[in-house]
């Protein structure tokens, strides 16, 4: 059985202008030492998945359905007192933004310490241990004379670190990361990034890593769902999908890649905007921006389907497969030109 396995999950909030259905139909499942790499542009929905498996959406104007079944039981039922004894114990979460994630008033050591206690029968002098050895496995520089510093006496990188440590103390199944390398330069997104696998490897976590970047979904990821305007447009191996990308989206993202073989200094992108999750467009939620719409594709919404090569790669386009093929081949191509 699947450590998690999330079936048509959809989120709406009710807002002053409608309901916007931000997540709609989303299915997938995450095995024990498996990463997950969820990816999209910004608002497409994938933080809001998460946070509705986590509970963590405002109560009061959520509208929630489908299932979401942590080793069998669903979360999206479960008492409000059953979910505070999985997050952070079984369950945990990176937030985006560290800073406004840890408290500012109180020390790190306090907060780390408190993770400890909620979840651990365990004395103040045990949790804060505990806390000093994850301070050191995430690579903060003498913890012993940082764990009672306050977050602003950290820098970006060093907090991210922190909210790692954080997630990892009680050791859970599953850490869902959301954009844990956003706002942070190149070297130490490296260094987290690779910080997160030695961590899965050690204490043998599946992953949910959110993100908008290819880069770190090719250097993290098994699997790959890729999401716009609140659906699944495409879900692969992580191998398939930069191989035989199969979607218009999917070759739109790979396309805005920086390539080192490039002639002008602009990168590429897909033209438009995203959709209004308010009035989503009929039929393909893509299509406005798409180079390859048909007529169909303005009617009738395509099914997430398996392509014909391979069973466990799923794609939503009404595209025939022999375009699909011969359009990834030229993107696999140019990728590889580009790197080359």
């Amino acid at each position: 059985m699947a450590l998690l396995e999330v079936q048509d999950l959809r989120t709406s909030f009710r807002t002053e202008d409608g309901i916007v259905k931000a997540v709609d139909g989303v299915s997938f499942s995450v095995e024990k030492g498996q990463t997950l790499g969820i990816v999209g542009e910004s608002g497409c929905g994938k933080s809001v998945t998460c946070l509705t498996i986590m509970g963590l959406n405002a109560k009061r104007n959520t509208i929630s359905s489908g299932q979401a079944l942590w080793k069998g039981k669903d979360l999206l039922t479960a008492k409000a007192r059953e979910l505070r004894e999985i997050r952070g114990d079984e369950m945990s979460m990176i937030f985006q933004d560290p800073m406004t994630s840890l408290n500012p008033v109180h020390t790190i050591g306090k907060q780390l310490v408190e993770a400890v206690m909620l979840h651990r029968d365990v004395t103040q002098r045990v949790a804060r241990a505990r806390a000093l050895e994850l301070l050191k496995a995430v690579g903060i520089p003498k913890a012993e004379g940082r764990i009672d510093d306050y977050p602003h006496q950290f820098s970006g990188g060093m907090r991210q670190r922190v909210m790692i440590a954080m997630a990892l103390i009680n050791d859970p199944d599953l850490l869902i990361a959301d954009e844990p390398t956003t706002a942070l330069d190149v070297t130490t997104q490296a260094q987290i990034l690779s910080l997160m696998k030695r961590l899965q490897q050690d204490f043998g976590s599946a992953i949910v890593i959110i993100t908008h970047d290819l880069g770190v979904v090719a250097e993290t990821a098994d699997d790959v769902l890729v999401m716009y305007a609140a659906k699944v447009v495409e879900q692969a191996n992580v191998n398939d999908l930069f191989n035989r990308p199969q979607h218009p989206y999917t070759w739109g993202l790979m396309g805005s890649l920086p390539r080192l073989d490039a002639d002008t200094e602009r990168l590429v992108q897909i033209p438009g905007q995203p959709p209004s999750l308010l009035r989503p467009p009929r039929g393909c939620r893509f299509h406005p921006r798409c180079p390859y719409v048909m007529n169909i594709c303005r009617e009738t919404e395509p099914e997430l389907e398996p392509t014909q090569r391979d069973a466990e790669h799923l794609q939503r386009c009404h595209l025939d497969e022999e375009t699909k093929e011969r359009e990834a081949a030229k993107l696999l191509e140019a990728t590889l030109a580009g790197t080359g």
